[in-house]
C-alpha cells in the first residue's frame, strides 16, 4: 500500500455515489437561509448521478446529488419550493449573472 492509498476512495469503476444525508442536509440548510429559492433537476449522465441545483433570488446557487427525479420532487415539496427540469427550461439568468460577478471579483 502506497503512502496515499488509504486516503483514496474505494469506489468501483462505473458505480455512481447516490445522495447522502449530508447532501440533503446541506440543501435543506442552504434553502432555509435564503429566500426565493427554486430547484433545477439535472439528469443522470455517464459521469454523474442525478443532481439538483438550488438557486436563490439573487442568483446564488448550490448543487448536490439527489436520489433521482422522485427524490428531487420530494425535497422540493418538503422545502415548499418550485422545481424545474434544467434540461427543458435551462437555468435562470440570475444564476449566470451571479457566477459572472463572482468570477470577476475573484
Amino acid at each position: 500500500m502506497g503512502l496515499f492509498d488509504r486516503f483514496r476512495r474505494k469506489q468501483r469503476p462505473g458505480v455512481l455515489r447516490s445522495a447522502t444525508s449530508t447532501d440533503t442536509g446541506h440543501l435543506e440548510r442552504w434553502a432555509a437561509a435564503r429566500r426565493g429559492v427554486e430547484a433545477y433537476v439535472e439528469p443522470k449522465t455517464t459521469v454523474t448521478d442525478t443532481t439538483i441545483v438550488l438557486v436563490a433570488h439573487d442568483g446564488e446557487w448550490t448543487r448536490r446529488r439527489i436520489d433521482g427525479t422522485e427524490g428531487a420532487k420530494k425535497l422540493a415539496k418538503k422545502l415548499e419550493i418550485p422545481i424545474y427540469d434544467a434540461g427543458i427550461v435551462g437555468y435562470p439568468k440570475r444564476m449566470r449573472e451571479y457566477s459572472r460577478r463572482k468570477n470577476q471579483g475573484a
